[in-house]
């Protein structure tokens, strides 16, 4: 997700706020320096803290985005329901956010995605909190992003959005939980290497999804949805 560019790597990519030291074997600095490139061509793909965002593109964006959070949550409810325990740990279903995003598309007067992309399914927990990653990391960023978009005349009769940055007080908290898991996941024997390629995934076709989705393998969604 779009973070501005010079901000606190703390808040951008993942590494601890919290004033602890890491080692360079922390899955969570892993995460920060492997996905970076990854990470980058999203930002530069969503573009969403340009002074020139229209309403257009942001709908655009946000359906984009819609398509693509329907996919990766249903990867990780099918990985929820062959690993209860592990989903609950990580609180998953408190980090759902396709139906915000349905939501704020609402707000702006259009309708929901209408095509998905064709993601993998996620193999184990490892893969999971990948994945889990790129999507909750999102909410950091989520919150530069709210900020910006209140700061847009061309968007001044747009209402609040919600998907961006859903936890409002409690993003830090949120994150710190997901970082806690994450952690005690691979110091308990978890598969960091795992972890990190499906990270690296799910930010390609993200920023593949968002910015060409004719390339990416796609599928189309019932109309209820």
């Amino acid at each position: 997700m779009t973070v501005p560019r010079g901000a606190s790597p703390q808040v951008s990519a993942g590494v601890p706020d919290d004033g602890t030291r890491v080692t360079d074997e922390d899955v969570l600095r892993r995460l920060r320096t492997e996905t970076a490139a990854e990470h980058r061509a999203v930002e530069d793909t969503l573009d969403l803290l340009s002074a020139e965002l229209t309403r257009d593109r942001l709908v655009d964006v946000l359906t984009r985005m819609h398509g693509f959070w329907l996919a990766a949550e249903a990867s990780l409810d099918a990985w929820a329901q062959a690993e209860p325990a592990d989903a609950a740990r990580v609180e998953w279903p408190r980090r759902r956010r396709a139906g915000l995003f349905a939501a704020d598309l609402g707000t702006l007067g259009a309708g929901p995605a209408a095509n998905a992309p064709e993601l993998p399914a996620v193999a184990g927990t490892d893969a999971a909190l990948g994945r889990m990653y790129v999507l909750e990391g999102s909410s950091l960023g989520g919150v530069f992003i709210d900020r910006h978009l209140a700061t847009l005349p061309q968007l001044a009769d747009v209402d609040r959005l919600s998907a961006f940055s859903p936890y409002g007080e409690r993003t830090g908290a949120m994150w710190h939980a997901f970082r806690t898991v994450t952690r005690a996941r691979v110091a308990g024997g978890g598969d960091a290497d795992r972890l990190v390629t499906s990270a690296r995934e799910t930010f390609a076709a993200l920023a593949s999804w968002c910015g060409a989705p004719s390339t990416v393998q796609q599928r189309r969604l019932p109309s209820s949805r």
